[in-house]
């Protein structure tokens, strides 16, 4: 049973996640990149409720972890303890924030792919990663509500990605599961998806309309 969310970033996307989760009742542990004391203040008026910690600590206190960092810190994460927890990375390349990094924008492989092979764990499930942080915020809706938004999630193990689809739901919005890690990166910087607040119904649309081009306009 899942009942507390460890979040790796608390920028702006790791303090909406942050909030929607204490929303639907989960603890929250969550680390930044400075001290859990230069953080503490930020999250007692940003998210009341969450609890900053260490890497180390948010890993070990924590059932499942969502990585908000920038991606190009990946290689910051701290590994020890992930053997069997799993990982919801809603991370995305910006070279902006990263840099100029080929080895983060391969056409043919989606960036949770390569989370998952520098992981000590196969446990990678991509979700909360095409939405803005804006929309994650305001956009939470109860079930069945007629404007409620959609959430894609992409991952390998069936039963992760159950799990993560009832994280989804509990956060307030419809999730919508598009296939194996690798189909991620039909949700990354350049897709139609990506930066788009969709229905469910709308949401199916614009997989479908999904082409090639989409990808070349990556490296664009």
């Amino acid at each position: 049973m899942i009942e507390s969310v460890g979040i790796l970033g608390a920028g702006k996307l790791g303090l909406v996640l942050a909030r929607l989760a204490l929303k639907a009742g989960f603890k929250v542990n969550i680390a930044g990149s400075g001290s859990p004391d230069e953080i503490s203040l930020s999250m007692s008026v940003l998210a009341p409720g969450a609890v900053a910690m260490t890497q180390a600590d948010v890993i070990k206190q924590s059932d499942v972890i969502i990585l908000a960092l920038p991606l190009g810190k990946y290689k910051t994460i701290a590994v020890d303890g992930l053997d069997d927890k799993l990982v919801i990375d809603a991370m995305n390349y910006w070279w902006e924030v990263d840099g100029i990094r080929p080895d983060l924008d391969d056409v043919h492989k989606s960036t949770s792919e390569i989370i998952r092979d520098f992981l000590p764990t196969n446990r990678v499930v991509k979700a909360f990663s095409h939405m803005g942080y804006h929309d994650l915020l305001d956009g939470s809706r109860p079930a069945n509500s007629s404007d409620r938004k959609a959430i894609a999630l992409a991952g390998d193990n069936r039963d992760d990605v159950a799990l993560v689809e009832e994280f989804i739901d509990k956060f307030g919005f419809d999730p919508v599961y598009i296939g194996a890690l690798q189909e991620g990166i039909r949700l990354q910087p350049g897709s139609n998806l990506f930066g788009a607040n969709p229905t469910k119904k709308e949401l199916l649309e614009l997989l479908n309309h999904f082409s090639d081009s989409d990808l070349g306009k990556r490296l664009a």
